[in-house]
């Protein structure tokens, strides 16, 4: 059922029945117009027979070589009423088993039949029928398939189309539909206007221009992150040096604390732009994820609560790892409320907090970059999550947002589970 529901089986069966309505109608009017011109001819037939047979009624002459007699028993009814009223007629029918063509007129009140055999020029129609019936049949089956072939390009395009659409929205922005564009005489830049349209090609085209645009939009964004952080660097430092040399206070402190803050926004942008040009590799290695997990939170120190339902071995990078827990957790404190919950159920992670939850526009498409979503989750600079989610892509980890039915934000990681190859 779903295999006929796609767009190539209905177009090719939407073509093939608009081909068998239309045979079907040619059919029609082509039988009446054969069928009343084979008919009339017949008709015409006994028609002179049976003016020949009243003249020499009339005469009292006989005419052996027409099928006549008066007032026959086999004389159709209304052939014989017509008769009656003094008309003279005709119309097929039988006579000893076999189909006539009958017609009769008045002949001393009583009807002077004559009759001419029928079976050829029935058996001429019954022939005719079947040509057009295989004439249908055979142009039906010729248009289904060239509609099949035909819609079957259309499909194919389209999904290569939508399946593009799909690596771009999964974050492949080189990705394209790569569909040529019109050349030559009246069909492209070079031969002047286009005379017709391909609208397939044209939404092929338009994705590859949004997908082009967009990658120069976030390449031009990456650049301008890595050289901010990069351009912070030199005064930061120097800042940190002059503040050092500050008399012991309540300016100092505040000025350190600026400037701590300051510090820690330029490694974020400076690790956001090393996971933006792909140069991070992992250094993986076996590790009891219950562990380690305790471990990444103990680091952080920050008030929650750890639960190991089942522990697993994951192949993971520590390191990482403890960025990735210390960014959920300080974001889960920082825009939640506690407590603060840690389990691990095998290789699955989950941490949850009792506050508003995550906004919908951050479950639907993950963080972002200087958006941090609900002012009431608290103030940042969005960057904790959007670093845990690179880093996850570097670890190959499966990272999801959600929110509790009962209350709080869930982020929920899905290690991978292996082995280390022999000899790493």
């Amino acid at each position: 059922m779903r295999a006929l529901s796609s767009l190539r089986w209905r177009i090719a069966l939407t073509t093939t029945l608009v081909c068998c309505t239309v045979a079907a109608a040619l059919g029609i009017l082509v039988h009446n117009v054969v069928a009343r011109q084979v008919v009339g001819e017949v008709r015409k037939d006994v028609d002179r027979d049976l003016d020949h047979a009243l003249g020499h009624y009339e005469y009292g002459t006989a005419h052996g070589d027409v099928n006549i007699a008066l007032d026959p028993p086999g004389l159709p009814g209304p052939l014989r009423e017509l008769v009656a009223r003094g008309r003279t007629g005709s119309m097929v029918g039988t006579y000893e088993g076999k189909p006539v063509m009958w017609a009769a007129g008045p002949a001393d009140q009583k009807p002077l039949a004559v009759w001419i055999p029928y079976g050829s020029t029935r058996d001429r129609l019954r022939d005719l029928d079947t040509a057009i019936l295989a004439s249908s049949a055979l142009a039906a089956g010729v248009v289904a398939l060239a509609g099949l072939f035909l819609a079957d390009r259309i499909s194919r395009r389209l999904a290569t189309t939508a399946a593009v659409a799909r690596r771009i929205s999964a974050g492949d922005l080189d990705a394209r539909v790569g569909f040529p564009a019109d050349t030559g005489p009246g069909g492209g830049p070079g031969g002047g206007p286009r005379r017709s349209r391909d609208e397939v090609r044209d939404v092929a085209q338009a994705l590859d221009s949004m997908a082009a645009s967009l990658q120069q939009r976030l390449e031009a964004e990456k650049r301008f992150t890595a050289d901010v952080a990069h351009d912070l660097r030199t005064p930061l430092t120097g800042s940190l040096a002059a503040a050092s040399l500050l008399p012991e206070g309540r300016p100092k402190e505040m000025i350190n604390d600026r400037l701590d803050a300051l510090r820690l926004l330029t490694e974020d942008l400076l690790e956001i732009s090393r996971l933006d040009s792909g140069v991070e590799r992992a250094e993986l290695a076996q590790v009891e994820l219950g562990r380690a997990v305790e471990r990444a939170v103990a680091g952080t120190r920050l008030a929650a609560e750890v639960r190991v339902l089942r522990d697993a071995v994951v192949l993971t990078d520590r390191r990482r790892l403890d960025r990735i827990m210390a960014n959920l957790l300080v974001n889960a404190h920082k825009h939640g409320r506690p407590p603060v919950e840690v389990t691990v159920e095998g290789p699955v992670v989950v941490i949850r907090d009792h506050g508003d939850g995550y906004p919908a526009e951050l479950i639907e498409q993950g963080p972002k970059r200087f958006r941090t979503g609900d002012p009431g989750r608290g103030r940042g600079h969005g960057l904790g999550l959007t670093i845990a989610v690179g880093q996850a892509a570097v670890l190959e980890i499966e990272l999801s947002f959600a929110n509790a039915p009962d209350g709080g934000a869930l982020t929920t990681l899905r290690l991978p589970v292996g082995r280390l190859p022999e000899g790493s």
